[in-house]
């Protein structure tokens, strides 16, 4: 397995679940792609404090304008993106295959080559035109996971939530980790 996933950060709120998810990933001997819409950028830093110059170096970002990016292109080989938090409006550029800046035309990669996408919807409620969005990148091949965690590990602090959610996405790429206690049945 290639230990390579692109992290695609846009500008809904909840770029926490990004870090978390980025930091278990590197914990985890993983090189991340990282893709910022300048939204999504600011967002983080607004929500988290933390910079881009701040990303360890198994953190390598590229410009959200730069579509000659090795993202752009099917040859560079990754094991999957997860698009966390993802906002409407780029869930809608996803859906319509527009491309225009790296971050949506680096998923239409991931689909086009039949790598795993996880598209994790951070905004609510949801209209028609969303749930539409959702089931036509669903048909395409996502995985939509909104951010919803589960309270059946006894969740004791905020963080313990936003560990459930990024286990989850780990979940979907099958690689191991310990951010939540999984169930076990009561018996």
């Amino acid at each position: 397995m290639i230990k390579r996933m692109i992290i695609g950060l846009t500008g809904a709120s909840g770029s926490i679940y990004a870090l978390t998810l980025i930091n278990a990933l590197v914990v985890l001997g993983w090189q991340v792609e990282l893709v910022m819409s300048a939204t999504g950028e600011k967002v983080l830093t607004y929500e988290t404090g933390i910079e881009r110059t701040t990303f360890s170096e198994n953190v390598h970002i590229h410009e959200n304008t730069n579509l000659f990016s090795s993202l752009a292109s099917g040859s560079y080989r990754v094991s999957g993106m997860v698009v966390i938090p993802c906002s409407m409006n780029t869930l809608g550029l996803m859906a319509t295959g527009t491309g225009d800046h790296l971050l949506a035309r680096a998923a239409q990669v991931t689909l086009k080559e039949r790598r795993p996408l996880v598209v994790v919807p951070r905004e609510m409620p949801y209209n028609i035109i969303h749930l539409e969005n959702m089931l036509r990148l669903a048909r395409a091949g996502a995985t939509i996971m909104p951010a919803s965690p589960g309270f059946y590990h006894h969740p004791k602090e905020m963080q313990d939530l936003i560990d459930h959610v990024a286990g989850k996405v780990l979940d979907q790429f099958e690689i191991e980790h310990t951010l939540y206690q999984r169930w076990n049945g009561l018996y």
